[in-house]
């Protein structure tokens, strides 16, 4: 005969830390770090667990960047912090921007979480699990994402004084890791199967200013090049003021670096620019982006764009929507303008309609998924190297050195090549294309 399990008989079993992520691949970088303090304390962890279980102690991750991301982030909260006072969970912890951010308020309007922590705070976070930081355990991670690839965060914070940005306010100052620490990292992750890693910070290309004096990326991609088992390294959230035009001799150079770079331009027109703080001019970015080209014809430019920021005229529209047509970039992304509070924009009127801001969003990603078209037709009858990211039904899905994991373009194999694994590289033929999507079968 079974005994029935009583909630007092349920929370005297070991504790379980389930990491629940928001956000941006930061905060994938971030969870994982966490995870792999409290694997070295011996504590049981799990990455957003649906078996929820009454002794959990969850630990919330979250984003305070924009009013969607923040409002994902409140929800989150407010249904673990619900699950709480059912006794279905034991302690709800809650970290990340959202409350490094507005602290003071959520602990005034959500009381019965057991505690907040900011984006700095790992250290007193794992104390309150009854968890010791491990300084040994530097680099080591659980990784969330599939194991052959791996977001590689290299520095935290920003010093840009972007009007519309608020992950100064949130994340500091920029702070660059050591060179010695990253490669420590890299090897690491190579040691436990990762062949790609995907750099991340706020902004890449202000590498090193505060740690050796100079702009160091193109260093830094030098020693992670040779990372032994490192196939694919990939740079995201280059900035384009004073961009290290040396970063390129290193992709030119090392056949491991991929030929993609994603830098946010955020808008083209004077005036914009101008409010926006970037620290640039029209002509400075079309050089810019040209200079680029030239350097490495073969390379993919993801960039992302702002409509609606205060002020933007249709005439600044117009002119944003003409150059993304001639500029014709590889990938491109667009967001609605959001008005952040403390950020130096939020002193400026709030003044495009929301649904202006979405109709601008709407004729830019129309255009873009024309050009996104055309540059896949270019593809069709050629090959390329690709990488399985994961089994879909009948196909295998993968992605070429162009691409970035969620964002861009996958390529679609046949199942008939069902000897294939999850990790593995392989050279497809691309029969045909769509908009964001290839066709093809390996060729062998």
């Amino acid at each position: 005969m079974k005994t029935k399990q009583t909630k007092a008989t349920i929370l005297t079993a070991k504790p379980r830390v389930n990491v629940v992520t928001l956000g941006c691949s930061k905060n994938i970088h971030d969870s994982e770090v966490l995870m792999g303090q409290l694997k070295g304390n011996q504590i049981d962890v799990v990455h957003e667990s649906n078996n929820i279980q009454a002794n959990d102690i969850v630990v919330i991750n979250t984003c305070g960047f924009i009013d969607n991301a923040k409002q994902e982030s409140i929800d989150t909260i407010l249904q673990f912090s619900e699950l709480k006072d059912q006794g279905k969970v034991n302690k709800v912890i809650v970290t990340g921007c959202l409350s490094e951010r507005y602290k003071p308020e959520l602990q005034t309007e959500i009381p019965n979480i057991d505690a907040y922590f900011g984006t700095n705070d790992l250290p007193d976070l794992l104390s309150s699990i009854g968890a010791d930081y491990r300084h040994e355990l530097l680099g080591e991670r659980l990784l969330t994402t599939p194991s052959h690839f791996s977001y590689f965060k290299i520095a935290e914070g920003c010093n840009r004084p972007c009007s519309f940005c608020a992950i100064p306010l949130m994340r500091g100052k920029h702070v660059s890791k050591s060179i010695d620490d990253l490669v420590k990292e890299a090897k690491f992750l190579a040691s436990n199967g990762t062949k790609e890693l995907i750099l991340i910070a706020q902004d890449l290309t202000y590498y090193g200013l505060d740690i050796y004096g100079k702009r160091n990326l193109s260093d830094l991609l030098r020693h992670l090049s040779d990372v032994e088992g490192i196939d694919w390294i990939r740079l995201q959230y280059a900035y384009p003021s004073g961009f290290p035009m040396d970063i390129l001799d290193a992709m030119n150079e090392r056949s491991n670096i991929c030929n993609y770079l994603d830098m946010p331009l955020q808008h083209i027109t004077d005036n914009m620019l101008t409010s926006m703080r970037r620290g640039t001019t029209k002509q400075k970015q079309i050089d810019l982006v040209n200079r680029i080209r030239d350097k490495v014809p073969d390379i993919a430019l993801r960039t992302t764009l702002i409509c609606g920021y205060p002020g933007e005229t249709e005439r600044d529209f117009e002119e944003m929507l003409d150059w993304v047509e001639s500029t014709r970039f590889d990938r491109l992304g667009c967001f609605t303008y959001s008005h952040e509070e403390k950020t130096h924009a939020h002193n400026l009127e709030d003044n495009v309609a929301e649904e202006v801001k979405q109709e601008r969003v709407d004729a830019i990603m129309e255009v873009q998924q024309g050009i996104s078209y055309d540059i896949n037709q270019s593809k069709v009858g050629n090959s390329y190297k690709v990488l399985v990211d994961r089994i879909d039904g009948d196909y295998y899905i993968g992605r070429t050195e162009y691409d970035s994991p969620e964002v861009d373009n996958e390529v679609i194999i046949a199942a008939k090549d069902n000897y294939l694994r999850i990790g593995d590289f392989v050279n497809v033929a691309i029969e045909r294309a769509e908009d964001f999507d290839l066709y093809g079968s390996v060729v062998k």
